[in-house]
């Protein structure tokens, strides 16, 4: 496993971590029991930074990772999210008292003193404008509520206005074959201000896996079905806001890159670890198997130049009309 710094934070972790939506909720049906193996196998693989959120599950997946975290001796970091539990998505709910009770209830969840990174999570664009907001998060620091916070954000604008502000150490952005706006001028800045891109989305909710065909169908309790118009939440969060129909047709040709060996999975994630503004790419997994493909990217052979240039032509050609001024 390769290992990078996570912005100022003192963090050292794993280039392949574990983004932890999935044995929450919104991705069909999920076991506990296998979820916790999931985990056990990326800490055998020598992941140690989990990302999840309050919210996936209603804190299912926080007590899942304070649970795994009591069952190994290894040095874990747990990031967590905050501000998706308000009722409507306003400006005014991000205030000193939602702000102290969700990071109340997540301490409670993860059974510990501080949280090791918080996230705004995706708030709406104009609380990034709204400096008391990061106040009442460096106040959280002084008390010892939280380590460390950055942002979860939907667009380039967001991302750019928050490392303004100096307590923000990371930010987790959507970041893909599928979504590379923010390599054009986002990375070049948080490297400047050591600021930690935690890459999400990295397979663009499994279009990128290459396992996809126009005949896969989601269950009703996967955002794959219900949020393909964004009738649930930013419409970017599911496949990368590429429509289905056109994302099948780009990977049919980016699976002549794929080295032999390789499965369409490694090489998307491996594509994402060439940017070295990027510290970790966070792929889903509720199964050890997944897990096993996901890390095993970490190890492979840098991705030649040519195969570069050609995913880039492949963007602009089928993919970056749809999302590229979107977000």
């Amino acid at each position: 496993m390769e290992y990078r710094q996570l912005g100022r934070t003192g963090f050292n972790v794993s280039a392949i971590s574990f983004g932890a939506w999935a044995i929450g909720s919104a991705w069909g049906e999920v076991d506990d029991r296998e979820s916790l193996a999931a985990l056990h196998r990326a800490v055998d693989l020598g992941v140690n930074f989990f990302d999840t959120a309050d919210v996936y599950g209603d804190g299912r997946s926080e007590r899942l990772l304070a649970r795994l975290r009591k069952e190994r001796s290894e040095t874990i970091y747990i990031a967590t999210k905050a501000g998706r539990r308000l009722e409507k998505q306003e400006p005014g709910g991000y205030n000193r008292q939602n702000l102290t009770a969700f990071v109340e209830r997540s301490l409670k969840n993860l059974e510990t003193e501080a949280l090791d990174l918080l996230q705004l999570h995706c708030p709406p664009t104009e609380v990034y404008y709204m400096p008391e907001v990061f106040d009442i998060l460096d106040d959280l620091v002084r008390a010892g509520k939280i380590c460390h916070y950055g942002v979860s954000v939907e667009k380039v604008e967001e991302a750019l206005k928050a490392i303004e502000y100096p307590g923000v150490k990371t930010v987790q952005i959507i970041f893909n074959i599928f979504r590379q706006r923010p390599a054009e001028l986002f990375f070049k800045l948080a490297k400047q201000r050591q600021v930690g891109i935690l890459a999400r989305v990295p397979l663009a909710s499994g279009l990128l896996t290459g396992k996809m065909t126009a005949q896969t169908s989601f269950p009703p309790d996967d955002h794959r079905n219900y949020n393909r118009r964004g009738e649930a939440f930013d419409v970017g969060e599911t496949f990368s806001g590429v429509p289905f129909a056109k994302g099948l047709e780009a990977v049919e040709k980016l699976r002549p890159l794929v080295p032999q060996g390789w499965s369409l999975t490694q090489f998307a994630l491996r594509w994402i670890l060439m940017f070295d503004a990027v510290t970790c790419a966070i792929p889903g997994a509720k199964r050890p198997a997944q897990v096993e493909e996901n890390v095993s990217a970490a190890d492979l052979d840098p991705i030649p130049h040519e195969a570069m240039a050609q995913a880039a032509e492949i963007y602009d050609q089928y993919i970056r009309p749809e999302v590229h001024q979107r977000w």
